[in-house]
């Protein structure tokens, strides 16, 4: 694919990537989010932050088994779209649900919130892991941190898994949607996992040696 094409694809992506938000503001402004839609807001943003996290995730998985290069262009995009969709589902709860952010008694209130709450004090955690690696998902940051950068995005998992864990304790097993999440994130785990012993027997056979994995959220 060429740069043009690439460059289509992206805003393809990022198009796609928008049409569940545009979906909900438009049951938001038709009246369509039922007797709670502080909740349906909560629901909605964090399912699709959880579910663009795990496509991201399984994007080098796919290259690898589909040979399609290609697609590591499109994997900072997916990140992308993941991050701003936690942060709109953190702003739902700290605006809508917790009041006016900027009120002394209301951040105090949002502070001792996450504090005393275990699924809040786990989705917080992945909200500010997930920071950095937004941040740092430039070329520009890739050349500079170098090699800590792999390590710096290895927090990507640990993220996923606080995030699943996060939704299982939010939905309190009502749906069954939060146990496939962990089986895919389990599976994306365990198919790196087997993909790095390959490379380090390769590597160990050839003499060479092997880069720790590639991580999600960075341009190549």
């Amino acid at each position: 694919m060429g740069r043009g094409g690439s460059r289509w694809a992206q805003l393809l992506i990022v198009a796609l990537g928008l049409v569940p938000l545009a979906w909900l503001a438009a049951d938001a402004l038709g009246g369509r989010l039922g007797a709670n839609p502080i909740e349906q807001v909560t629901h909605r943003t964090g399912d699709w932050t959880i579910r663009l996290l795990l496509v991201t995730l399984a994007i080098t998985p796919l290259r690898r088994l589909t040979g399609w290069n290609g697609l590591i262009r499109f994997r900072r995009t997916i990140g992308l779209l993941a991050f701003s969709y936690v942060c709109l589902h953190f702003l739902t709860y700290v605006v809508l649900d917790q009041g006016f952010p900027f009120q002394g008694f209301a951040l105090k209130y949002v502070g001792e919130d996450i504090a005393k709450r275990p699924y809040i004090t786990v989705g917080f955690t992945a909200f500010l892991l997930l920071i950095p690696l937004a941040w740092t998902s430039t070329k520009g940051w890739v050349q500079r941190l170098g090699r800590r950068w792999t390590t710096l995005h290895q927090l990507i998992y640990v993220a996923g898994a606080l995030g699943v864990l996060h939704y299982m304790w939010l939905i309190k097993g009502d749906r069954p949607t939060a146990i496939y999440y962990a089986l895919i994130l389990i599976a994306l785990l365990t198919t790196r996992v087997l993909f790095r012993r390959t490379r380090i027997k390769a590597g160990r056979s050839t003499g060479r040696s092997q880069g720790l994995l590639d991580l999600p959220m960075a341009l190549e």
